[in-house]
């Protein structure tokens, strides 16, 4: 899936910022970068480097050093920061936009935006809001829960049993976050954020009985909008020609947008009860990562008796 990028008038209606100026520019700006830069080196004249499709914004630090420039000086730095086409100004802390400002901003036509949040609130909050709606994104056949605090992907092909396996994880107090797709988005190098797309949110398919709302029939308890996916069990028929591990020795991991993610295969057939093997297989996982290895532990029993 590829994102172009954020409309610049969804930033503002979610973040509440105050419209000063916008020269019928807002409903067709949109923000593809996920930062945000404080342009004081820019200020004062300096642009290499600099990256003009981020959003600017500018605090007490700024405002000091354009409130030392006299009023020529600082049309003429502004000018230079607003012929770049950057997408937008921001004004925190409810700082007034001074005319010099103001006219070299219709000039080059670039909203100014203003906030009573501190620049590091505002700063922080984009950045965080960006990454996420920005992030590299696919979409993946499968079902994201929530077990115990941690996001489980189940893969596998269909009619293996996903969907049946949710549901029943529901039923023991887990949280469902997606069902049949996920949209998997990589919002670090080391971390991948699931979701369900909008308009099956909530929504589970049951061969037999046909589409369920969660949400109706548990309550808001029992679904969550997003969840990290922390571990993958990949579910497959089970092969009685395949040898499968019985130890849990083997460091396995599924690859996703670049993203290495610890998983395990679970084989499936008739009297397994997948749900609890799930949820077993999530507090495992978390015993690992907390340092507990039963393996090693089980080794270390035998040679001490020997």
């Amino acid at each position: 899936m590829k994102i172009t990028g954020v409309q610049l008038r969804d930033i503002i209606d979610i973040f509440g910022y105050k419209v000063v100026c916008d020269f019928d520019k807002i409903d067709q700006t949109e923000i593809t970068v996920a930062d945000v830069t404080r342009p004081g080196l820019q200020l004062a004249g300096y642009f290499k480097h600099f990256g003009p499709d981020r959003m600017q914004l500018i605090g007490n630090m700024e405002m000091a050093y354009l409130d030392s420039l006299s009023k020529q000086e600082k049309i003429i730095c502004l000018g230079k920061l607003f012929a770049t086409g950057i997408p937008c100004l921001i004004l925190s802390r409810s700082h007034e936009p001074f005319p010099e400002l103001l006219s070299c901003a219709e000039q080059h036509s670039i909203p100014v935006l203003q906030s009573d949040e501190s620049t590091a609130t505002i700063y922080s909050s984009l950045v965080k809001y960006l990454n996420v709606e920005l992030a590299p994104r696919c979409l993946m056949h499968g079902v994201l829960v929530e077990v115990l605090g941690e996001g489980v992907l189940i893969l596998g092909e269909s009619g293996v049993g996903k969907s049946e396996t949710a549901l029943e994880l529901v039923k023991r107090g887990h949280r469902l976050i997606a069902d049949d797709m996920v949209e998997a988005r990589r919002v670090s190098d080391t971390t991948l954020l699931g979701m369900a797309p909008e308009n099956i949110r909530h929504l589970i398919e049951i061969r037999g009985l046909g589409i369920l709302d969660v949400k109706e029939l548990y309550g808001v308890s029992a679904v969550k909008v997003q969840e990290n996916i922390d571990f993958i069990i990949n579910m497959e028929f089970w092969d009685e020609n395949k040898v499968y591990s019985r130890l849990g020795n083997e460091d396995e991991v599924t690859s996703i947008l670049g993203v290495s993610v610890p998983s395990v295969t679970i084989p499936v057939r008739p009297g397994r009860n997948l749900a609890i093997i799930v949820e077993f297989g999530a507090i495992n996982f978390r015993n690992k990562r907390m340092g507990h290895d039963v393996v090693k532990d089980l080794n270390d029993r035998i040679f001490n008796k020997s």
